[in-house]
């Protein structure tokens, strides 16, 4: 193999403007998923309150989970 191979990513994050919808997807939904989406569940919509904080804590757990990955891909440092 030549070295150019080797050096091929696959992530596909390297557009700044990729990087900078990453980093405020995950911070959206590492604030806003576990405080306000539950809110919006259990009050406007009607939803359990169990459930709606079930998704809150989904989606916090999906944040953390993309801020984890875009630390290792050093796009936040």
């Amino acid at each position: 193999m030549s070295e150019e191979n080797e050096n091929i990513q696959v992530s596909g994050i390297e557009s700044k403007l990729t990087r900078i919808t990453l980093i405020i997807v995950t911070v959206l939904l590492i604030f806003v998923g576990p405080t306000y989406i539950p809110y919006l569940m259990a009050n406007i919509l009607g939803i359990e309150y169990f459930v709606s904080i079930g998704v809150g804590a989904i989606l916090f757990i999906i944040g953390i989970i993309m801020l984890i990955y875009l630390i290792r891909k050093k796009v936040v440092t």
